[in-house]
C-alpha cells in the first residue's frame, strides 16, 4: 500500500493479545471483528470478503457508530498484530492483505520463523497517521473525541507517549474526571481508584504509599508520590459550563487531547529498530540498544524502548535522511541533523539499525510531502525561526540545533553513538570516526518520490508501510 494512505510498523509493548478478526470465512459472506481502541467489537456481517475494500469496510464502521463525515479523514482501518501494524489504503482488502501477512513479517521484522507462522492480525479502526492535530481542535461530535481520546490514553497508559509526571497526573486527572465524575471528597466512587490505578496512570507511577484514598478519606496515612500528585490534579480539574453530561464529556475529552497536543509524537506511527551505543569503559565496549521510531506530520523521534524517554527529536526542519538497504548488510535509516563536539559546530550521522528502514524513510518523505501542501513555502526573505513554514530547509550551517533538557520528550544527545564531521574549506573531514557514507541530498526541500514500499508476491497492488 502507497504511503498516501497507510503506515507501517512496530505495536507497543501492552498491544492486545493475539487475536483474528475473521470468525468465519465462506464463499458469500463472512463475520468480521472491528477493534475500536477501548478494545470493545464491532461485528459486521459481510458479503464476499475476499474481494471487500478497507473503504467500504470503513463505511460499514462509520454506519454502525454513526458517525459523522470527518470520521472518514480523522480514522483509517489497521492491521495489527504483536509483530507488525499496517494502515490501510481505501482501495486494499483486508482479507488479501492477512493472507499476505507472513510476506510482511519476513521482509519487516526479526520475528522467527515459529512467530511467523502463528501470528496473525486483527482489523482496528484507529487514528489516521495523516490527520492533522489542528483538524482535531474543530471536531464536535461526541463519539469522535471519544474514540481519540481513548487511543491517546492507551497509548500514555503503556508509555508509548512517554510522559512526564506532572503530564501523566494531569491526564491521568482527566481520566478520573471521565470516569468517576467531578471530585467530592469522600465520594465513594473514589474507592475504586486504589485498585484500579493502573487505569490513571503509567505502570511506573503506580507504585504506592499507603494508598491513595487514605489520603482522599484524610486519614494520616501517605501516598505515594505518583498518587499525590494524580489526587491534587483531580481536586484541580475544571468543570464545563452548564450542566449537561454530554457537554461536559466533550469538553474533558478535548482537554486530553489538547493536552496530548503538546508531545511531539502524538498522532505519530511507530517503528522498531536498533541503534549503536556509545563505547564505555576501558574496553570500550559497546552494543546496541532497542529504540522506537515515531513519526508524524511534524517529524521524527527516537525513544528509548527500554528507559520510555526520548533520545533524539527533530523537526522537518532540522534533518536530512536517507536509507540504505545492502544486500549483505542490515538495513539502515540515516539521520542526519547539527550538533557540537566539545564545543565544534558539527553534522552528526545517527544510523538506525531496522529491517523497517525503507518504510520510515517513504513515510518520511510523504509526512514532508504533505506539509508542503498545507503549508506553502515562505518567501526567502521572511524572518523566520526553528518553526518556519517548512517548505524551505535552511543550510546547514542555519539549522538550529537541538537543546538538552530534562524532561521525557527532549532530545539527550549525550546517549547516542554518532558519526560527526565538519566542514574544512570546501572539504568535508570527519571529526571522530571514518566516514561511511555519504552526505545527504534528500531534505524537507525535496518533494519529489512516492511512498510505496511493499510489494507482496502474489499481488498486483501495493502495500504499506
Amino acid at each position: 500500500m502507497d504511503g498516501r494512505e497507510g503506515s507501517a510498523g512496530q505495536p507497543g509493548p501492552a498491544e492486545r493479545s493475539h487475536r483474528s478478526s475473521v470468525s468465519s470465512v465462506g464463499a458469500r459472506a463472512a463475520d468480521v471483528l472491528v477493534y475500536l481502541a477501548d478494545d470493545t467489537v464491532v461485528p459486521l456481517a459481510m458479503e464476499n470478503l475476499p474481494s471487500l475494500s478497507a473503504h467500504e469496510l470503513h463505511r460499514a464502521v462509520r454506519e454502525v457508530l454513526q458517525l459523522p463525515d470527518v470520521a472518514v479523514e480523522a480514522f483509517a482501518l489497521w492491521l495489527v498484530s504483536p509483530l507488525l501494524e499496517v494502515q490501510l489504503k481505501p482501495k486494499h482488502q483486508p482479507y488479501k492483505l492477512g493472507r499476505q501477512w507472513p510476506e510482511l513479517l519476513l521482509r519487516f521484522t526479526d520475528a522467527p520463523d515459529d512467530d511467523v507462522a502463528m501470528d496473525e492480525p486483527s482489523l482496528q479502526f484507529r487514528r489516521n497517521v495523516f490527520f492533522p492535530k489542528r483538524r482535531e481542535l474543530q471536531i464536535q461530535d461526541e463519539e469522535v473525541l471519544r474514540l481519540l481520546y481513548e487511543e491517546a490514553k492507551g497509548n500514555v497508559l503503556t508509555v508509548r507517549y512517554p510522559c512526564d509526571p506532572e503530564d501523566c497526573e494531569a491526564l491521568g486527572a482527566l481520566v478520573c474526571r471521565v470516569q468517576l465524575g467531578p471530585y467530592q471528597p469522600g465520594q465513594p466512587a473514589a474507592c475504586t481508584l486504589r485498585e484500579k490505578l493502573d487505569s490513571f496512570l503509567p505502570a511506573h507511577l503506580c507504585k504506592r504509599g499507603h494508598g491513595l484514598f487514605a489520603a482522599l478519606r484524610g486519614r494520616g496515612a501517605k501516598a505515594g508520590p505518583g498518587e499525590q500528585g494524580l489526587l491534587h490534579a483531580y481536586r484541580q480539574v475544571k468543570e464545563a459550563g452548564g450542566s449537561e453530561h454530554e457537554a461536559a464529556l466533550s469538553t474533558h475529552y478535548r482537554a486530553y487531547l489538547l493536552r496530548c497536543h503538546e508531545l511531539p509524537f502524538y498522532g505519530c506511527a511507530f517503528f522498531h529498530g536498533e541503534i549503536d551505543k556509545p563505547a564505555q569503559g576501558f574496553l570500550h565496549r559497546s552494543g546496541r540498544k532497542a529504540v522506537t521510531v515515531a513519526i508524524n506530520l511534524e517529524g521524527v523521534h527516537v525513544i528509548d524502548h527500554r528507559e520510555k524517554h526520548v533520545l533524539l527529536g527533530l523537526r522537518f526542519q532540522e534533518l536530512s535522511w536517507d536509507h540504505t538497504s545492502p544486500e549483505e548488510e542490515e538495513p539502515v535509516l540515516w539521520l542526519e541533523f547539527d550538533g557540537d563536539s566539545e564545543g565544534t559546530p558539527v553534522n552528526k550521522l545517527l544510523r538506525i539499525y531496522s529491517k523497517q528502514a525503507e518504510l520510515m524513510s517513504s513515510l518520511i518523505e510523504y509526512c514532508i510531502e504533505l506539509s508542503q501542501v498545507a503549508e506553502p513555502i515562505a518567501p526567502q526573505d521572511s524572518a523566520t525561526g526553528p518553526r518556519s513554514a517548512p517548505g524551505s530547509l535552511p543550510p546547514p550551517s542555519q539549522r538550529p540545533k537541538l537543546r538538552r533538557q530534562s524532561s521525557v520528550v527532549c532530545s539527550r544527545i549525550q546517549h547516542l553513538s554518532t558519526i560527526d564531521y565538519v566542514e574544512d574549506g570546501q572539504g568535508i573531514k570527519r571529526v571522530k570516526p571514518k566516514r561511511s557514507t555519504s552526505f545527504f541530498s534528500r531534505q524537507l526541500s525535496m518533494g519529489q518520490g512516492s511512498y510505496t514500499v511493499v510489494q507482496p508476491a502474489d499481488s498486483g497492488e501495493q502495500e504499506s508501510g
